[in-house]
C-alpha cells in the first residue's frame, strides 16, 4: 500500500516532499564517487517493479553520468571545414544506458537486471542500477560470458535498439 504513495510523491517531485529532500541529499552525492555502491535503493517502488529484492545477491549501485552533448576535438592540420564539426554531436547510446554499462564495467562479477532514474541537476544525472550476483541466484538464468547490457539486453538497451517504443 505505501509503494502506490510513493510512486506518486515521486511522479512529480517538484510538488511534493521528494524535492527538498533529494536537494539535500544531491549535496553529498556530489561530493561521492562516480559509481557508488549504496546499501538501500532510493526508490524502493521503482527497484522492487524492475525485479530488486532485499536478499544477498542483490547489490544497487548509485552512478553518476555528466549530461549535454558531445563535443569532438577541433582539427589542428588539413583542410579548414567552415563550422569545423565539433559541437552538435548526439550519442547513440542513451545517458542511462552509458550508466549502466559504467557500472557493469565497475563491478565486472554482477550482471545487470535494470536500472531506474533518480535525479538530475544542472550538470548530472543520477541513476540506480540493480545489479545480480549470478553465482548466489542461478534461478533468473542469465546468460554465460559477456553481459547482458553489452548486448542490448536490459530495457534501456532494448530501446535504444526502437524495440521498445
Amino acid at each position: 500500500m505505501a509503494y502506490k504513495y510513493l510512486a506518486r510523491a515521486w511522479r512529480r517531485p517538484e510538488s511534493s516532499y521528494v524535492h527538498d529532500l533529494m536537494q539535500e541529499r544531491v549535496i553529498l552525492w556530489r561530493r561521492q564517487p562516480a559509481t557508488f555502491r549504496v546499501d538501500k535503493p532510493t526508490r524502493l517502488d521503482r527497484a522492487r517493479r524492475l525485479g530488486y529484492k532485499d536478499k544477498p545477491g542483490y547489490v544497487v549501485v548509485r552512478v553518476r553520468v555528466r549530461t549535454g552533448g558531445l563535443r569532438k576535438q577541433r582539427p589542428r592540420a588539413g583542410r579548414r571545414q567552415k563550422r569545423m564539426g565539433v559541437a552538435k554531436y548526439k550519442p547513440a547510446k542513451s545517458i542511462r544506458l552509458i550508466a549502466e554499462e559504467r557500472a557493469a564495467r565497475r563491478f565486472p562479477n554482477l550482471e545487470v537486471l535494470n536500472s531506474y532514474w533518480v535525479w538530475q541537476d544542472g550538470r548530472h544525472k543520477w541513476f540506480e542500477v540493480i545489479l545480480v550476483d549470478r553465482t548466489l541466484l542461478p534461478e533468473l538464468k542469465l546468460g554465460k560470458g559477456r553481459g547482458r547490457v553489452f548486448r542490448g539486453l536490459t530495457s534501456a538497451g532494448r530501446k535504444v535498439r526502437g524495440l521498445i517504443s
